[in-house]
C-alpha cells in the first residue's frame, strides 16, 4: 500500500472514441425526450382541433384517424430525425445546418399528403398544422443539440 506499483496513469478514455460515443448517446437521448415530447404536443394538439370540430376523416378510405394514430406516426418520423441527425453528425462537417436544410426541406414535403388528401379544408388545415408541431420541436432541438456538441 505504498504507492510501489503505482504507474501514474489515470483510467480514462484511451482515444476520443468514448468521446465520439457519448456525443452520439447524447444527442440520440435528447432527441427521445424532444420524440415523447412531440408526441404528446401532436396528440394534444389533435385532441384540441377535434374537441373544436375538426373531423380527422380521410375520403379515401373514409376511415378516421385516431389519436393514438398521431403519437404513433409523429414517433416514427421524429426517430427518422434522430436517425439522420446521428448519420450527420458522424459523416458531416456541418451537421448543424445540413440538418436543418434536411429536416425543412423533409417537413415541406410532408405537406403534400394533407393537399392530395381530399379532405376538407378544416381537415386538410389542421393536418397541415399538425405536421408543423413536431417539427418545432424536433427540429430546433435536434439542431441546437447538434451545434453544442460539435466541439
Amino acid at each position: 500500500m505504498n504507492g510501489m506499483n503505482d504507474t501514474g496513469v489515470g483510467a480514462g478514455p484511451v482515444s476520443g472514441r468514448t468521446s465520439h460515443t457519448h456525443r452520439l448517446r447524447g444527442l440520440a437521448g435528447t432527441g427521445f425526450i424532444a420524440t415523447l415530447a412531440a408526441m404528446a404536443a401532436t396528440t394534444l394538439a389533435a385532441a384540441l382541433a377535434q374537441a373544436v370540430g375538426v373531423g380527422f376523416e380521410v375520403p379515401d378510405g373514409g376511415e378516421t384517424i385516431p389519436l393514438s394514430g398521431f403519437a404513433v406516426v409523429t414517433g416514427f418520423f421524429s426517430v427518422v430525425g434522430i436517425v439522420i441527425a446521428v448519420a450527420l453528425r458522424r459523416w458531416s462537417t456541418r451537421p448543424a445546418e445540413r440538418f436543418m436544410w434536411t429536416a425543412v426541406s423533409l417537413t415541406a414535403i410532408s405537406f403534400v399528403p394533407p393537399l392530395l388528401s381530399g379532405a376538407n379544408t378544416a381537415t386538410t388545415t389542421a393536418l397541415l398544422g399538425l405536421h408543423l408541431v413536431p417539427a418545432t420541436v424536433m427540429i430546433p432541438t435536434l439542431a441546437r443539440s447538434l451545434r453544442t456538441r460539435t466541439v
